[in-house]
């Protein structure tokens, strides 16, 4: 069941200031003797590493990363390597001993029938809810009896997904081992199964041509080039090729769709290298804020827009930016030319549309074009406009819009911020990508953030600049264009990581906790990323081994005395992939404490100084989940 262990690294140390200069002040004597004292006794343990190499330009030893699989066009193998003894890098209480002297908790291995368990969209748990309107398809998720305490198996084979861009069009067979999809969208060109592997041809069910023609198609209509449509929601989103092709045009996109009957179709999207999450319109909000999106799309999603009084559409208007975009093609669209492939009759087809066409007109969106298969409607920039609206009950009452997080959808439509002139975007005008990601968000600038200034997102701009430095720096493949490809933010705050990130081919998943101080998220969005609601407390919407790469910044302090610290980082373990890295950040005895947790999860990891040099209480820990898979099956021995 173990695999092989990556090399080990060691941290690097910032120079300090020369002995003629610090000598000088007579007050720092006892702090020079300290840092003398801590310097050779680091200069000790660092003699003590086999195996490290000099990096002359920096003066210090450093060990990067290694593993021993690579992504190729064939079955790649694990070689053994041989372990290194690890050690911390400073020690600053006496916790480190009671931390040895504690009894190790063991994390078995969970049986092979959990390899794809997503503890919230649990199948077998759904089925006590209710199927009006798909309620059973929503969260659920399990009471902290139920809480497994054991590691979730890859699959036998299990190997490291292609790398980008290639796995837009490729994913092995035994990392997602379900061929429903090749059987039940074979004629519309989803998924093909080739040997040892998946083909994505591009198809949709509403674009036989390719979702790449699809898209260009879209791009007769509205202005894809200009860089004002950057984000994209794709609701029921198949395997996610439109979202996958929208990527070379800069576009990024979050697409979503139930676990339902097609199993694997949300799993298929993130081995590809997509953004996605498993989730469905039905009771509650989506857990994004509002104004997000710039555009949003759903192509035979099959969601009933005009039903229940149009609260899934009002459910859009709220995610949608103002002047943004709502695409829609398959039923009924063009239903005189396809009601018979469609199996429904024209007035059935007829009705749907006017429902949907009376619903966009009461959030005063306009209809810009229905051209062939793809209807486009307008999200107006402001509500001035609306002034029949505003004179009956259509507006929700004062409430938080950007509050979704178990949220209940509402029949009314969210108002906008108000504005003073009918060309005034409501809420601000963001910038056109790429300057979006460095100017500072409306939200902030205009101070709807509690605590954060334009000052502040500057600072944090800056500080995560430096930060990400310094962690490619100890973990060199984050610095290997290609290596990590699905990153995981598990406190993002403003998304300065990621923005730190943003010129490497990868995408961070953004994710504000619900239990932070500030409501960050939407001026996440602002920036043009991407990201969603959590509760750590709770599993994410997401398959096991969804990410490559997790950085989690003081999330153990912020869930502290709110759950137990275990289970967050099995959490962690089932969402990362085998020889996937963990970087964390918290304080020193908070870390000494995951660092046990760590080894009980079979993680190879390391303690680190900060970046700011040895001093400083916070710490981080560098990690690799090694390689492991379940045992063969009787019919594959």
């Amino acid at each position: 069941m173990g695999g092989s262990s990556p090399a080990h690294y060691t941290p690097l140390s910032k120079p300090t200031p020369t002995a003629v200069s610090f000598f000088k002040k007579s007050k720092l004597y006892p702090l020079a003797i300290v840092t003398i004292l801590c310097s050779l006794s680091y200069l000790f343990g660092a003699w003590h590493h086999a195996g490290a190499t000099t990096d002359p330009s920096l003066g210090t030893t450093i060990n990067c990363f290694t593993t021993s699989r690579n992504t190729t066009n064939a079955p790649t193998t694990t070689n053994a390597q041989q372990q290194q003894q690890l050690d911390f890098a400073t020690h600053h209480t006496a916790q480190d001993d009671i931390a040895a002297t504690a009894a190790i908790k063991e994390f078995p291995p969970c049986d092979v029938k959990y390899s794809e368990y997503t503890p919230c969209e649990d199948q077998e748990r759904s089925l006590k809810f209710e199927r009006d309107r798909l309620i059973y398809r929503e969260r659920h998720c399990p009471e902290k009896k139920e809480l497994l305490k054991c590691r979730i198996p890859p699959p036998h084979g299990y190997q490291n997904p292609f790398k980008w861009p290639l796995s837009r069009d490729l994913a092995w067979y035994a990392n997602v081992p379900h061929k429903e999809l090749t059987v039940e969208k074979a004629v519309q060109n989803w998924i093909r199964f080739e040997g040892d592997r998946f083909r994505f041809p591009g198809g949709g069910t509403m674009f036989p041509n390719g979702a790449d023609a699809y898209i260009d198609d879209i791009g007769k209509l509205i202005n894809l080039k200009d860089g004002s449509i950057r984000t994209a929601i794709d609701t029921g989103c198949g395997v996610a090729s439109w979202g996958a092709y929208l990527l070379s045009r800069n576009v990024l996109t979050m697409s979503f769709a139930p676990r339902d009957t097609h199993e694997a179709q949300v799993q298929f999207a993130l081995e590809r290298g997509v953004p996605a999450l498993i989730g469905v319109i039905a009771s509650k909000r989506l857990p994004y804020p509002s104004r997000a999106f710039d555009m949003a799309h759903c192509s035979r999603c099959l969601i009933p827009w005009g039903q229940y009084d149009g609260a899934y559409l009002m459910e859009v208007d709220r995610v949608l930016r103002p002047g943004g975009y709502w695409i829609l093609s398959g039923p009924p669209i063009n239903w005189k030319k396809h009601w018979r492939g469609w199996e429904r009759t024209m007035d059935d087809l007829n009705a749907e549309q006017l429902q949907i066409e009376n619903v966009t007109k009461s959030l005063c969106w306009k209809k810009l074009v229905e051209r062939n298969d793809i209807s486009i409607w307008q999200k107006p920039l402001n509500h001035l406009s609306c002034n029949k609206l505003k004179k009956s009950s259509s507006f929700c009452p004062a409430h938080d819009p950007d509050k979704a997080w178990y949220t209940s959808l509402e029949t009314c439509l969210t108002p906008l911020p108000e504005v003073f002139d009918a060309g005034e975007v409501a809420g601000g005008e963001v910038e056109k990508w790429p300057r979006r990601l460095r100017s500072v968000p409306p939200r902030i600038s205009r101070g709807s953030v509690d605590g954060v200034t334009p000052e502040i997102f500057q600072k944090d701009s800056q500080l995560w600049h430096k930060r990400v430095a310094y962690y490619k720096n100890i973990n060199n493949q984050l610095g290997q264009a290609g290596r990590y490809r699905n990153i995981l933010d598990m406190n993002a705050f403003l998304g300065g990581f990621a923005a730190a990130l943003v010129q490497d081919p990868l995408w961070v998943m953004n994710i504000v906790p619900v239990e932070a101080k500030a409501n960050t998220l939407g001026a996440i969005y602002e920036r043009g990323l991407v990201g969603t609601y959590q509760s750590w407390c709770e599993a994410m919407s997401t398959y096991p081994r969804t990410y490559d790469l997790i950085h989690a910044d003081s999330v153990f302090t912020l869930y502290k005395d709110r759950c137990e610290m275990e289970d967050i980082m099995l959490e962690m373990d089932r969402i990362l992939r085998p020889e996937g890295g963990l970087i964390i950040r918290d304080d020193v005895d908070v870390l000494l404490k995951v660092k046990r947790i760590a080894d009980a999860l079979n993680w190879d990891s390391r303690i680190v100084d900060h970046e700011d040099g040895p001093l400083e209480r916070e710490k981080l820990l560098f990690a690799v989940k090694l390689y492991w898979t379940a045992p063969a099956s009787a019919d594959e021995i």
